[in-house]
Parts: structure tokens; sequence; C-alpha cells
């Protein structure tokens, strides 16, 4: 580790403060450290007050300085963090000054990669940390801190544990044929195959949670003009969000609002509403809305039940390759209006809910059926997960069924064998134990400069 670079970055947000950090990390931290303020530094996980200098022997700022020797420090590698004033004219000095004494700019995420080359965390902890300072919510936040304090991977390890075991089994059947048992035959491999898909099977059921709460779910309100759409976006809000009037395309734009919902992050989207029009502005919201439809993970088709519309018709009309109950809801809307009651049915195989926005009836039913639909059911000891981890998962499993084919299909060991390594290769991604250098680049590159 010693022959890297000394790194060096602002560790708090950009703006006014009343303290601002820096922090150091490499073989010349407490050097370089030291020539900065002129003065022996405190011993280990002390504070201690120091004046900083600049190259003229001028003080440009005084705080707290506090020192981490390796290996005992985030990084592993000797830390020193710099507690001055939080100006960002004086913060940026102080960065410069520390460059000019032979420390380099570190670049986003470099101190968490650090932490995990040398073996302070692993992959998931480290992207837990990122999730947690992104969280948008005390559940996600929660979950972010099981996942950094070893929660998800201590599942992954105990899956990777059995898998392992696994391996030795089927290596030994195929080392050692001259024994009289067949270990191929006996029924104790498949028994372990099965075990290990089914713990696979557990977490992935977890971790899709951990995603949902992570990523949260991206749901679209559409519809025609004045049927409604902006005025659910305000009763799901609990704001006054968009413009509500009886005039029809008011809402020429997309509007996204972020809000939880039964714990649930959702980006909620009100758009344009659709139909023909020679206007030019309305024609490009109406382009807009169709975009954001097509990459919505739920799609709430608003319609006027006073109207006495069919909401398929509508579908079928305006966007007919994204029907498909898994995707769109029919929400028929002013039953205050027509005297029918708000309630939760079927229609044609699609979930219907009848509310009123403006008088908020039936919007609680809305929001228990989003997130039923979503399969969100947050537990006490859910982790944080990502796309990847999911995918890892997938892969795995697949290799686990492909493994399972060649064992009671073909008899194949060595065919069993290679899909069991790859099983744990994919598996392995998750916490970093086999990770191209490409996926930990976009990993790390993704956190922020001085994390």
């Amino acid at each position: 580790m010693y022959n890297r670079s000394t790194i060096a970055a602002i560790a708090t947000p950009p703006g006014r403060g009343g303290v601002g950090v820096i922090r150091l990390s490499g073989s010349k931290a407490y050097a370089i450290a030291a020539a900065l303020t002129q003065k022996d530094l405190p011993k280990a996980r002390y504070a201690g007050f120091r004046q900083f200098y600049d190259a003229a022997n001028e003080v440009m700022d005084e705080g707290l300085v506090i020192c981490f020797p390796n290996p005992h420090s985030f990084t592993g590698e000797d830390v020193v963090e710099l507690q001055g004033h939080g100006g960002p004219v004086i913060q940026n000095a102080l960065l410069a000054r520390l460059l000019e004494l032979g420390a380099t700019a570190a670049k986003a995420g470099e101190f968490s990669m650090r932490a995990f080359e040398n073996g302070k965390l692993d992959l998931v902890q480290a992207e837990a940390i990122a999730d947690l300072i992104d969280a948008t919510s005390q559940a996600a936040a929660r979950s972010a801190v099981r996942s950094l304090q070893g929660a998800f991977s201590t599942k992954v390890n105990t899956v990777l544990e059995q898998l392992i075991h696994l391996r030795l089994h089927v290596e030994a059947a195929i080392d050692f044929p001259e024994e009289e048992i067949d270990f191929l035959a006996d029924g104790k491999i498949l028994n372990l195959l099965d075990e290990v898909a089914a713990s696979v099977t557990a977490v992935q059921q977890s971790a899709r949670q951990g995603q949902l709460l992570r990523e949260g779910l991206q749901v679209v309100i559409a519809g025609k003009p004045n049927a409604g759409k902006s005025s659910l976006l305000n009763a799901l809000a609990g704001i006054e969000r968009a413009i509500v009037t009886d005039i029809a395309g008011t809402t020429r734009d997309v509007l996204h609002e972020k809000i939880t919902l039964n714990g649930l992050p959702i980006t909620l989207t009100d758009t344009a509403g659709l139909r023909e029009t020679g206007d030019i502005v309305e024609q490009e919201g109406i382009r807009r809305a169709i975009k954001e439809i097509e990459q919505a993970d739920l799609l709430l088709l608003v319609y006027d039940l006073s109207q006495n519309e069919d909401p398929l018709q509508l579908a079928q009309h305006y966007f007919a390759e994204h029907i498909e109950p898994k995707r769109l809801m029919l929400i028929g809307n002013k039953c205050d209006l027509t005297g029918v009651q708000a309630t939760i049915s079927d229609f044609n195989g699609f979930r219907h809910i009848t509310v009123s926005a403006k008088q908020e009836t039936g919007v609680q039913s809305l929001i228990e059926a989003i997130t039923a639909h979503a399969g969100f059911q947050p537990e006490e000891n859910t982790f944080i997960a990502r796309t990847r981890h999911l995918d890892a998962m997938k892969r795995t499993q697949q290799y686990l069924a492909e493994a399972r084919e060649q064992l009671v299909v073909y008899h194949a060991g060595e065919l069993v064998a290679e899909s069991l390594r790859l099983a744990q290769n994919a598996l392995g991604e998750i916490t970093g134990d086999f990770s191209a250098d490409d996926l930990l680049g976009k990993i790390f590159g993704s956190f922020c400069i001085g994390k």
C-alpha cells in the first residue's frame, strides 16, 4: 500500500458551514500534515488544536487535527483529518496547500476504494456507504446501515460456504471414482444442491426489498386532459405541487415529485393530458409524456368516471404496447360526482381503483395498492441492495439449475463441478471476491469526492 500516492480531498459538502473537514490518506499523510501545521502531530485518535500555514509561513486557518495510524483507519492507511472552518474559499486554499506539499487530489470514491482494497470493507459494505448518504427515507437509511454493518455480506458469505462445501463433495466424487459408493447417485449432492438453491432464493427475496428501498418505484400518472391527474399527484404528495384548473391542457410538461408511501420511495410523475392537438407546445408535452410512460415501473391511467369511458380502450388508443397488468393500474377519478363508491376491483384482469382525488376519497387504498403491486413488504432486517446484486443472484440460480440438470439428467460430474464454479464466481461478485476492474471503477466512480 505504501507505493501509492497520498490522496487528499474535502470531505464536507460545498458551501458555508461552521466546520470543514479535509482528509488525507497514504504513507505521507503524517509528513504532509506536519508540514502544514509546522508542529508535531497529536497522538493517535486525540484531537489537537493546530494552526495551518501557507507557503509564506502565514496562518491560513486554524482548527483540529486527528490522526488515525494504519492499519486501524478507514482506508487501512495512515489517515489525517483536518477540521478547519467551513467556508469554500479557505477549504479550497487548504486543499491546494496540501497538494503543494505532495498530496494528490482524490478521485470520487477513492477513500472507499482503498478501504476495499485493503480489506477494511467488502464491496457490499462500500456501496452501503454511498447508499446511506443518498438514502431518501428512514427505512432506506436503516437498511443501508445494516448493509454497512455486514448483514447482507453475512447472508451472502453463508451461502458461499454452502456452495463451497457442495463443490468439495462433487470434486471428491470425481477424484475418487474407484470407491464402491457412487457419490453422484446417492442423493446427498442433489439434496445439498437444492439447499443451496433455496438459500439463494431466500437472500434474493430480501434483496428485492432492499432494491426497492434504494431505487424506489417510478410511477407515472397519465390520461386525457381534465381527468384529474394533477389533483391525484397533489393528493398522493400531500401538498399542492401541481397547478389544477378546469382548463384542458394546464399541464404541458412533466412534473416529478419524490415522495414516500408506506415506507416505499417513489418518484411520482405528472404528465400532459393525452389528446390530438395542433398546439406545438402541447404536442411537445405529450411527446415527453409518452417517453415517461415508456420508462415507468407502474403506470396509473386516470380517467373521468363521469364521462362513461372504457379505460382499456383509452389505454389501447394512447399506449397500446404498454398494456400489461404488471405495469398498468386503472384509476377511475371523480367518484364524488357520480355517486360511485371508492373501491378496488378487477377490470378484465387489471387492478381498478375508484377515487376522488379532489376529496382524497380512496387515496389511501390507492397507496396500499401501489405498495402491494410493487411487492414491497419491508422487514426489520431488510438490507439495502442494488440491481447488480440481483443480477448476480439470478445468474447464480441459472448456474445452479444447470448443475442440477447435469447431475440428474446426464450424471456428468465434471459439468456439475464447472456449473458450481461459475455459480460461486457469480455470487462472489456481490461482495467483491470476483470483480472485474471496470466494475469496481464504475461502482466507486459514483461515490462522493472525499468518501
